[in-house]
């Protein structure tokens, strides 16, 4: 059965992929730094903090999270790891996008042309819906189809 949301779109696209979710606020610098000091081929989360994450393989996936915590640091992690071409393809806010997701959000779009299609404002509904390997589908309109 498939599940529509509508959230407030941040940085626009149109994309299908497989969802990885977090109930809880995502450290960007614990999540990323390791992968992005290995030059890792792909990214597996080292926030030992997030119980739903940790040790997950987050790149190319649909992140699904509330919001993201920690230090300043995280949204030019963010970037490396997108540099590095192991980044999300999709990062999806159930809250209001922060400003240390933000940042990493926009220095890879516009520095490194490279876009996190990022949607906001989905509602708490959202995150109790999505589950971890699901398809998600997102509509450039800010359309979010759990299928």
């Amino acid at each position: 059965m498939e599940k529509a949301f509508k959230g407030r779109v941040v940085l626009g696209g149109e994309t299908t992929g497989e969802a990885v979710v977090s109930r809880f606020g995502v450290n960007l610098l614990a999540t990323y730094q390791s992968s992005a000091l290995k030059k890792a081929k792909e990214v597996k989360c080292g926030d030992q903090n997030n119980p739903d994450l940790y040790k997950k393989n987050l790149t190319d996936k649909i992140i699904c999270l509330p919001q993201t915590i920690g230090s300043t640091t995280g949204g030019m992690v963010l970037e490396t790891i997108v540099k590095m071409g192991v980044g999300p393809k999709a990062m999806l806010f159930s809250e209001h996008i922060d400003s240390l997701a933000a940042a990493g959000i926009i220095l890879s779009d516009v520095w490194l042309k490279s876009r996190i299609i990022t949607i906001d404002q989905l509602g708490e509904d959202f995150l109790h819906s999505v589950q971890d390997g699901q398809t998600i589908e997102i509509k450039a309109d800010g359309t979010v189809l759990v299928k």
